[in-house]
């Protein structure tokens, strides 16, 4: 085969279908979760603080370095395996380790990460997730106990996932310790790189539920500004048929409001796209764990459609609402400016008429001007002309008063010539 050279990203693009591998668990374990994000403009953020912050954690084990410009890392530290990966908005923290607290959900498995080193975080713990890994009872109700002994039963979201490999179960509520806590149930034979895929979609669903609900709150900002621009914008719209204020205070009014919406939709847009994004990955990580009920009790995707879901309505309402009404704003200003473009097309009309008489009054006070100037020139050029042909008037015996009467029509129309002449040329 010839050789050809290789697009410089080729390999590039096929290692990101290996990259961020799951996990590999062997039942019983225990994993600790979480994710760290910049409370403001987070997607800007500088990722060599990020960096250097996961350093410093591996430097505390003697751990090996990630690559200068990696996105994710996987390594020992202690008896734990660490995972961690950079995305858009947010940097992970996975930690895996072999058998179980005598407590369950011990507050002193998330040690692994110490305070004084979360306390250094470029950024605030946005979620935090303590996971429970045990091989699975024969008897359903044996896990029920379990987990009516550990979750709150009014909030409890549990099904059998992945064809029955495992049982899946958590609350979504956040305990004393700061931590969400989740219990899988592993059924005996499954393999180890399953086990720790259905513990990386736990992750994955709680960490973008807790990104997409940002969205929730920043449209409830937003909702309280569109609540106050709202009867600004209808009271516009509704007047532009009066004549009770001039287009103009009404145009430039309207066009602050279309500023302050276009700002907010600047604003939002990233958040409103994120959250979006968010959603689909909640709803597709739910999707693929192919859930089954137990015992008639809610499953993770009921959950979600009964709390979660609500949630991002509301996002996508006030995201409509935000569209509605920045081009109801614009529709008006163009209407607006019609009104006006009509009004001063009527105001030029008016001056053109009264420049069209004034033209005409001009040019009658021309036409006299010239008339009366044609009698003053005429005047002075039949004495000039009496004056030049008086010693050839008295040889032929004409008397001066019949020389002016003979000259002065002859002088008149020349005269008048003359004039239209002049005048003809510059028209």
């Amino acid at each position: 085969m010839a050789t050809i050279a290789d697009h410089p990203l080729r390999y590039a693009l096929v290692n990101e279908l290996h990259a961020r591998p799951f996990p590999s668990l062997e039942v019983p374990c225990h994993a600790v979760y979480m994710a760290i994000k910049e409370p403001v403009d987070a997607a800007n953020r500088d990722r060599a603080r990020d960096r250097a912050h996961l350093l410093a954690l591996l430097d505390r084990h003697a751990s090996a370095h990630p690559q200068p410009d990696a996105t994710h890392f996987s390594g020992p530290i202690g008896r734990h395996d660490l995972k961690w990966e950079s995305h858009t908005e947010f940097v992970t923290y996975s930690a895996f380790g072999p058998g179980l607290s005598k407590r369950p959900f011990d507050p002193d498995e998330a040690d692994v990460f110490p305070e004084d080193w979360l306390a250094a975080a470029p950024g605030k713990r946005i979620c935090s997730v303590l996971i429970r890994v045990e091989e699975m009872p024969e008897d359903d109700e044996a896990v029920m106990e379990k987990l009516e002994d550990w979750f709150v039963p009014e909030s409890l979201a549990v099904s059998r996932v992945v064809d029955g490999a495992a049982i899946v179960a958590g609350d979504f509520r956040i305990d004393p310790a700061g931590h969400m806590r989740f219990a899988v149930f592993v059924r005996p034979g499954t393999g180890a790189r399953r086990v720790g895929r259905i513990v990386q979609r736990l992750c994955e669903v709680e960490t973008y539920r807790s990104m997409s609900m940002l969205g929730l709150m920043r449209s409830r900002q937003l909702t309280a500004r569109l609540n106050g621009l709202d009867p600004q914008l209808m009271a516009l719209v509704s007047a532009l048929d009066t004549s009770e204020r001039s287009p103009e205070a009404a145009l430039h009014e309207l066009l602050t409001i279309s500023a302050e919406l276009e700002s907010l939709a600047v604003q939002f847009s990233f958040r409103f796209g994120a959250t979006s994004a968010y959603e689909a990955i909640v709803n597709q990580r739910i999707e693929v764990m192919r859930e089954a009920r137990i015992q008639g009790r809610q499953t993770f995707g009921e959950f979600m459609m009964r709390r979660y879901d609500p949630a991002m309505r509301t996002v996508k309402s006030a995201e409509a609402r935000l569209k509605s009404m920045a081009e109801r704003a614009q529709r008006a200003a163009e209407l607006l400016r019609t009104r006006v473009d009509v009004e001063r097309s009527a105001q030029n009309q008016k001056l053109l008429e009264s420049m069209d008489k004034r033209a005409d009054l001009q040019l009658r006070l021309q036409r006299t001007v010239e008339g009366l100037s044609t009698v003053a020139i005429s005047y002075y050029a039949v004495n000039l002309a009496a004056y030049a042909l008086e010693p050839l008037a008295h040889r032929v015996h004409l008397s001066h008063g019949a020389l002016m009467a003979l000259l002065t029509p002859l002088v008149l129309l020349a005269v008048w010539l003359m004039v239209r002449r002049i005048r003809n040329h510059f028209d």
